[in-house]
């Protein structure tokens, strides 16, 4: 049994190895964390987390989400992650189309400038993907400031119903998917769990 099993190991170990030997490029990649699941800007923080832990400059548009709270956003900026937040909060709260693409303009306006930088290394694009369903943000602008920015920089897209358009341009793209929600259940959302 312990023989297959090395055998076994030994032929992923061989695979895995030629991956990584035809993997060479170096560039900056662009994630697409979309889907209707929990977690897609949990997982765009965490890569700007993982960013800034090795020494990388990170900076953060926030869509949609700006009105509260933000653990994320406590945490980040006190080791220097710039912060740009869109601040109409959920675009159902407004139910004010003019005010929320004017406002989701000038956060856009802070991105193109963010992606334009090349001092910084990692940029969260968070909840974009509305701004572009929505029609707040033209499809074409956004892609045209993602494939002008400098080479080495990496760019993280989180929301639900990515346009089709931004999932080609990706590098990675992953899609979350519901299984159960708490809120689901009745459980209201939590700070330092949900926000």
């Amino acid at each position: 049994m312990s023989e297959k099993h090395k055998q076994r190991q030994q032929k992923l170990k061989e695979t895995v190895d030629a991956k990584i030997e035809a993997a060479q490029e170096e560039k900056g990649v662009l994630l697409v964390l979309t889907g209707n699941g929990k977690g897609k800007s949990t997982s765009g923080f965490g890569t700007v987390a993982r960013a800034v832990g090795h020494g990388n400059k990170a900076a953060v548009v926030q869509f949609i989400k700006g009105t509260w709270a933000c653990g994320e956003r406590n945490l980040l900026e006190n080791v220097g992650v710039e912060f740009h937040v869109m601040g109409t909060g959920f675009t159902w709260e407004t139910q004010d189309k003019e005010k929320d693409t004017a406002a989701a303009l000038s956060a856009w306006e802070s991105a193109e400038k963010l992606l334009s930088d090349e001092s910084i290394d990692c940029v969260l694009l968070d909840e974009l993907t509305y701004m572009v369903s929505y029609h707040y943000l033209d499809v074409e602008r956004v892609i045209q400031a993602l494939n002008n920015r400098p080479k080495m920089q990496h760019v993280i897209i989180t929301g639900r119903a990515c346009h089709r358009k931004l999932i080609d341009l990706a590098d990675t793209v992953s899609e979350v998917k519901p299984i159960k929600h708490a809120f689901e259940a009745g459980i209201k959302a939590q700070v330092g769990f949900d926000y």
